[in-house]
């Protein structure tokens, strides 16, 4: 009888114990990798506060007042560009003694960068060149909500407006886009 060349293989014939084995070997490794694995990046991590929105007060208008102040009447904040941030919306006309100065609306954002002011303008929705002065506005669903009044003629006294019209504006493709407006209507 002549001997094999290759060496006996009778050690290499599994069985159930040697699989068991193994298994609980693996299972081991896997579950001890699941523990050891680090935290994913940012995901226990709470989300940044947003910031405090702009305080209309600390702004500079671009009004034109000749020497007279200007009056921020009313104001509104939310979020309008979608970043996380409220900007504040200011409805601001020049002091009058008597009758009632046109108003200018206006977007504030937050100053940038140190020495930067607290609030700044980023647009200008209604000019106080087009005579009109605002009635309600509102802040909602992330777009701006106004009330505008203003003068069929110039012989319409200035305290006494006798058009009205609800318009809004909504951030898109990085500009304010005002809304289809509603016919003038008499007050």
């Amino acid at each position: 009888m002549q001997t094999s060349a290759v060496p006996d293989l009778a050690h290499t014939h599994a069985r159930p114990v040697h699989w068991l084995a193994t298994a609980a070997a693996m299972a081991g490794v896997v579950a001890l990798a699941g523990l050891l694995q680090p935290d994913p990046a940012g995901a226990s991590a709470a989300p940044p506060a947003p910031l405090p929105a702009p305080d209309a007060a600390t702004a500079h208008y671009p009004l034109a007042c000749g020497g007279a102040p200007s009056t921020v009447a009313r104001k509104a904040s939310g979020d309008l560009d979608g970043d996380g941030n409220p900007e504040t919306v200011a409805v601001v006309h020049c002091e009058a003694g008597s009758g009632t100065p046109p108003s200018g609306i206006y977007v504030l954002t937050r100053g940038k960068g140190a020495g930067a002011p607290a609030a700044r303008v980023v647009a200008t929705l209604v000019e106080p060149s087009q005579l009109k002065n605002v009635g309600d506005l509102a802040v909602r669903d992330g777009a701006v909500h106004a009330t505008l009044l203003g003068y069929s003629s110039p012989d319409v006294p200035s305290c006494c407006p006798d058009e009205r019209e609800q318009v809004n504006w909504r951030w898109r493709g990085g500009a304010f886009v005002r809304s289809a407006q509603d016919p003038a209507r008499a007050v």
